[in-house]
């Protein structure tokens, strides 16, 4: 077998004769144990070539180059024991299992294997030998046996073609009858298949048309009508037909499409939540449009029917009314540019269809009370992001007005739903948001309002908020503390209110020349009339041009007060509040304006450096005037509201104070402008204090004082005469200044005399200090502003008079005498005042002497009199010592 084998892969060897095939044949055997042995490439060719060599028989095999010998040796007698086991393992084992015996005969000594295919080739032909002698025993049974095989062969061949020519005769007379049998069996198991075809079917056809209903529904997205197929598909129609597989995939599938119909809704919710939250602004606008509208068109018929002639309406509705579900929407009035556009609903702006419909597929899926939760959770979130304003919501009315739209959308929204709706909201759940809302928008508007100092911007605002409220109010909420908001709006108003009015005033001030308004013409008279109540007699009864007494600004300052009356109405419109109520606010308004503002500005105009005398005086008349009119002002109030003056709760104005104050403001900053005016003439003095005698004439700079004062004091002659109290009491401020300046005049001129600095005086200087107080005097005695009583202004000057006459009449002995008497001539010369003088005196008649004691004449004269100055000098110190003790 192995021989076989290894034959195979080799190729034919070389034809030999008979003779020499025995020679070869043992060094064939060995030849093939080696090439068994030796790892050649498939496929190799060998050539083989036979080399004896002395007593070795040599083969060469040569594949490719490659020489293969083969030397036969001598067989040991150790190894012939071993190579008859593995002859033996060779011959009891599978073919499959040589392998590794053949492996073995390499591993043993160096050319075991070529000895071992010797014994190999031994063996087989051992074998072969009995194989030929078992042939040769047996081979006559075998040709015996052949020889009867033949002999049968013909009558077995006649019999097959009998049998094969019976076959098919009864195949042919059969094949009929088979053909129609089979054909009736079919028939059979047809019909009854059909019929079981049509009983089944008329079970499963309605579930599935329900199926594909359901499917058709899912399709069309009407998923409320597909779960209600759902739930009949397994109620009903697939416990029929359960058993089979499809409906069994029916039925696992129907969870599936629940839960797909369920995310489905949930989206399209989502969406919806995203729709309104785009939509709430155009929502909010059109329903606060829609208030607007109606707020107008109702104060139009009031304002018709309180006139008590209604004919048509002022404000009138154009198109159509429609309501739905408790939200009603009009078409809005046409526009400035007369067309017309249709107010948009929020079932026009927003499509409610999905959450109706997640709402009713969560109820029937039995998980309404999440969705319920969702909603409520989702539009809480959205009201929080609804309710934060910009940053810089407060720079326009527009970023106010996108605010009140979204709110007021969002919860027109809610007010749909909760009337569409049985249960998704309630109405506390409304009201919770509602005063959730509330308290952040009034902490918002706040905040936002006390940056605004535009009153326009405020009352935008104001009218926005009245909007908002009335929209949200028609809807059922809740909106007083909108308008207790308004209030604080209010003040928040009047104070850019009067920033901007004091921005005006100060501009009307500035621009004003202060000076009687000339009028040539009687148009510009009555011109002037028509902007301030003015009424004089005798001023109209003269002759054109004339002059009216206040000044340009006195009629501009009373329009902007009524200015500021129509603004402050303005704002008190819509707040549904009484007259009483209107009538208030526009006086408190008006007395903030008064004693806020305008006194602020004329206690500023006043105080101003550049401010002079002339234009203080025209300040005092225009003030006059402007008090005069706050009566006016009055009735312009009660007419606008129709709130009587007499009512019990009505403010007054208080024009009449804020005008007294600034008055007498200016009143005193004329007597401290005129006593400065006074000290800088009095600085120009120049006195030669050490002169022997005086000029003869009064010092030049009291001359320039005393004709200032006199030009100054023909200035209050335009002030009112009118015989009333305003006339008097201007009257009185020209006199009080004169008085004022007299004695300013005469206190300074004896703190001149008495200057500490001024050590000694000359009788010179006495002279023309004294001829100076007579000017003075002659001043007040000339009547500079009339109305003074006798004498009475000169009494300014008595305690310089009395000084100065005791020194010039050097009546020493009368003054000493009489003094502390009531009936006393110097009554009103104080010892220290006459000591102070007198030592200024002496001292300016002992330094006379030393320059004068060249004429010895006059040294006795001089020593009596400086011998009297001396006498009375101590009893004047002991006077002044009596006094002080």
């Amino acid at each position: 077998m192995a021989r076989d084998r290894v034959h195979a892969a080799l190729p034919d060897p070389p034809i030999q004769n008979e003779e020499d095939n025995n020679e070869a044949e043992k060094a064939f055997g060995n030849v093939f144990a080696e090439l068994e042995s030796v790892d050649l490439p498939l496929g190799t060719t060998l050539r083989p070539d036979v080399i004896v060599a002395g007593d070795a028989l040599q083969l060469q095999w040569q594949p490719q180059n490659t020489l293969i010998t083969i030397m036969a040796e001598t067989e040991t007698l150790e190894c012939i024991t071993e190579h008859e086991r593995i002859l033996q393992e060779i011959e009891s084992t599978d073919t499959a299992c040589v392998g590794p015996t053949l492996r073995s005969i390499y591993d043993d000594q160096p050319n075991a294997h070529k000895r071992f295919m010797e014994k190999l080739d031994a063996r087989i032909r051992n074998h072969d030998r009995e194989i030929e002698k078992m042939c040769n025993f047996h081979h006559q049974g075998f040709v015996d046996a052949i020889t009867e095989l033949l002999k049968v062969r013909t009558d077995a061949e006649k019999l097959m073609g009998q049998v094969t020519d019976t076959n098919r005769r009864l195949q042919d007379a059969g094949r009929e009858v088979t053909a129609q049998t089979q054909e009736v069996i079919c028939c059979r198991i047809q019909q009854r298949n059909m019929a079981t075809t049509v009983e089944k079917l008329q079970l499963c056809i309605p579930v599935l048309e329900m199926y594909s209903k359901l499917k058709e529904q899912l399709e069309t997205k009407r998923y409320y009508a597909a779960l209600k197929t759902m739930e009949q598909l397994e109620k009903v129609y697939i416990p029929r037909v359960s058993k089979y597989r499809f409906c069994q995939i029916m039925a696992e599938n129907l969870p599936r499409l629940r839960e797909e119909i369920k995310e489905i809704s949930m989206s399209d919710l989502k969406d919806f939540l995203e729709s309104i939250r785009k939509h709430s602004d155009k929502v909010g606008e059109a329903a606060m449009r829609q208030a607007q509208q109606h707020r107008t068109f109702n104060s139009a018929i009031a304002k018709q029917v309180s006139l008590g002639h209604y004919t048509k309406p002022v404000y009138s509705l154009n198109g159509r009314t429609h309501t739905h579900n408790g939200l009603m929407f009009d078409e809005d009035i046409g526009d400035e540019d007369d067309t017309d556009e249709e107010v948009l609903t929020a079932q026009d702006l927003v499509d409610f269809s999905p959450v109706y419909r997640c709402l009713h597929i969560y109820t029937v899926l039995g998980d309404r009370e999440t969705f319920e939760n969702y909603y409520r959770k989702q539009r809480k979130k959205q009201a929080r992001l609804v309710l934060q304003p910009q940053a810089n919501m407060h720079e326009t009315v527009e970023g106010y007005r996108r605010y009140f739209n979204q709110i007021v959308g969002f919860f027109v929204v809610e007010d749909h739903i909760l009337h569409s709706t049985q249960g998704l909201v309630t109405r506390a759940f409304t009201d919770e948001l509602w005063n959730m809302a509330l308290s952040k928008i009034i902490a918002v508007l706040r905040t936002h309002s006390s940056y605004c100092d535009d009153p326009d911007l405020v009352l935008e605002l104001k009218n926005l908020i009245v909007i908002f409220a009335d929209t949200l109010q028609d809807y059922g909420f809740t909106v007083n503390r909108l308008f207790d908001l308004l209030f604080e709006v209010r003040d928040q108003y009047n104070e850019t209110l009067l920033k901007k009015w004091a921005l005006v005033f100060r501009e009307i001030f500035e621009l004003d020349n202060y000076s009687p308004i000339p009028v040539e013409t009687e148009e510009e008279y009555k011109l002037v009339v028509s902007r301030f109540p003015f009424h004089d007699a005798e001023i109209e009864k003269q002759e054109f041009p004339k002059k009216l007494p206040m000044s340009q600004s006195v009629p501009q300052i009373y329009t902007q007060v009524k200015e500021l009356i129509y603004a402050s109405l303005k704002f008190s419109e819509s707040l549904h509040r009484s007259s009483t109520e209107i009538d208030d606010m526009l006086r408190k308004s008006t007395n903030l304006l008064l004693t806020r503002t305008l006194s602020s500005c004329l206690q500023n105009l006043i105080k101003k450096p550049h401010t002079g005398l002339t234009e203080l005086v025209q300040i005092i008349i225009n003030t006059t005037h402007l008090e005069q009119a706050c009566r006016y002002l009055e009735e312009f109030i009660t007419n606008i509201t129709n709130v009587s003056p007499e009512t019990v709760h009505t403010t007054r104005l208080y024009g009449l104070s804020t005008f007294k104050d600034a008055r007498h403001a200016a009143e005193g900053e004329i007597y401290t402008k005129l006593n400065q005016k006074i000290d800088e003439f009095i600085q120009l003095a120049d006195y030669e204090w050490g002169m022997a005698e005086s000029d003869g004439r009064a010092s030049g700079y009291l001359m320039d004082l005393i004709n200032f004062l006199r030009s100054t004091f023909q200035v209050f002659t335009h002030l009112p005469n009118n015989n009333n109290d305003h006339a008097s009491m201007s009257g009185k401020v020209a006199q009080t200044a004169c008085m004022s300046a007299c004695k300013h005049l005469s206190t300074s001129l004896m703190q001149m005399l008495l200057d500490t600095e001024l050590k000694q005086i000359s009788m010179g200087a006495i002279q023309q200090f004294n001829l100076d107080v007579i000017q003075c005097e002659l001043f007040a005695s000339s009547e500079p502003v009339p109305g003074f009583q006798g004498d009475t202004l000169q009494l300014a000057f008595i305690d310089l008079r009395q000084l100065l006459d005791l020194f010039m009449v050097w009546d020493w002995s009368t003054y000493l005498a009489d003094y502390g008497q009531p009936t006393c001539k110097y009554l009103r010369v104080n010892p220290a005042t006459a000591l102070a003088l007198l030592e200024k005196v002496y001292r300016g008649m002992k330094d006379t002497s030393k320059k004068n004691n060249i004429f010895s004449q006059f040294r006795k004269n001089d020593r009596d009199k400086q011998k009297l100055i001396e006498t009375v000098v101590k009893q004047l110190r002991s006077l002044v010592n009596g006094m002080s003790s």
